[in-house]
């Protein structure tokens, strides 16, 4: 889960990370009522989960509360790369000296965290690493050793931080460390970390990505998920414990297991080349559980989509074998009936692969087409979706 630049700030305070106050407010008389109390310059940002802010013109500086109100009702509404700005956060407008780079991620390749850090900051990384690799240090992280004073010094080191206040960098950075691990994030990133004329050290802006895998140890971060941003869909399957993922195609997937799924995405998209170019419109992994309530839960979400023209079921019997599959797929859409309009294209393979076969033939619902091999299956997903486009 993305979080929102103030949900990442108030993260960082939490852990001990020095930021700047300020308030997220909806209304441009709250942001000049959040101006008035702040007394002083502010900062006008649009919170949107998305990089180039300030590019579209959602980060504007304001002197006085009237024109904090001014800057918000420009930003509120506005469109940035797709997402629509529904708050703003007014924080007090800073003293920059020197802007610097830093973040914690994931590192899946080599199952260890990486640190990420340079001088150089206020840009877009992405950019920087291209243009100027040298410039970017890439600390690899011991997992069971974290992130002590002496590697944090390494780290601002390595990063070209300069020593007056590389000290103080490196408290930041132990306090990001505790953030990161504390709060089970994927990412912790702040763009920039800036130097002030008094050579405090402060984390002026921030993104944070929470591993939702571990939310059963954060109660409280469910209050972080903004239900205006959500996918309906994706939320309508995040409440019936489904594994989905909307994606902008028109066949329809349901498997079981993550790797068959991310398989049946790639030969979807290959058939789909020769189908006036379909392409899959979903991730969805229902998980070893076939059974009809989650095989129906799994319909429900996919064929409430819209963009969906034919859903492809393509199931690997193992514990759960293919006779219980094909009683949950006819059992589905007896469940439900009317709202089943689209076609459905079924491949088994694996335990009890005939006697799954022969309960789909005997249903004989109008709406399912049973084909032995993936390939084929996956061709007569893409040409029943091209139809319906």
């Amino acid at each position: 889960m993305d979080l929102y630049e103030y949900q990442a700030k108030d993260l960082f305070a939490a852990h001990g990370v020095p930021v700047l106050p300020g308030s997220n407010v909806t209304t441009p008389e709250d942001a000049e009522a959040a101006a008035a109390e702040i007394g002083a310059a502010v900062v006008v940002k649009a919170q949107v989960k998305t990089g180039g802010r300030g590019k579209a013109g959602g980060v504007k500086l304001a002197s006085t509360p009237q024109e904090a109100k001014e800057k918000a009702e420009a930003i509120l509404g506005l469109d940035i790369k797709g997402h629509i700005v529904h708050q703003v956060l007014v924080t007090v407008a800073s003293d920059i000296a020197e802007e610097y780079y830093f973040s914690f991620l994931l590192d899946r390749a080599n199952r260890k965290f990486l640190a990420m850090c340079s001088a150089e900051g206020g840009m877009e990384i992405e950019q920087l690493a291209v243009e100027r690799p040298d410039a970017l240090a890439r600390i690899p992280i011991d997992p069971v050793d974290g992130v002590d004073k002496a590697k944090a010094l390494e780290i601002a080191n390595a990063g070209k931080i300069p020593a007056a206040v590389a000290d103080k960098a490196a408290d930041v950075i132990v306090k990001l460390w505790d953030t990161f691990v504390g709060e089970d994030a994927t990412l912790v990133e702040v763009n920039p970390l800036v130097r002030d004329p008094q050579d405090n050290v402060i984390a002026l802006d921030g993104k944070v990505t929470l591993d939702e895998n571990a939310g059963f140890r954060h109660p409280g971060h469910a209050a972080l998920v903004d239900k205006r941003a959500e996918d309906p869909l994706e939320a309508k399957a995040k409440a019936k414990d489904l594994n989905y993922v909307k994606l902008d195609g028109e066949v329809g997937i349901i498997g079981n297991g993550a790797g068959l799924v991310m398989s049946t995405l790639d030969v979807v998209a290959y058939a789909g080349e020769k189908h006036k170019g379909v392409k899959p419109a979903n991730f969805l992994d229902i998980g070893g559980g076939a059974s009809a309530e989650v095989m129906a839960a799994g319909l429900d979400v996919i064929l409430g989509d819209p963009d969906v023209r034919s859903v492809f079921v393509n199931v690997f019997g193992g514990i759960t074998a293919c006779d219980a599959v094909a009683t949950g797929i006819v059992e589905a859409l007896k469940i439900l009936g009317e709202q089943a309009t689209k076609p459905l294209v079924v491949r088994l393979d694996g335990n009890a692969v005939e006697e799954g076969r022969r309960i789909l033939e005997e249903a004989n619902h109008p709406l399912v087409t049973l084909v032995g091999t993936m390939d084929d299956a996956a061709d007569k997903a893409a040409e029943l979706a091209a139809a319906g486009v």
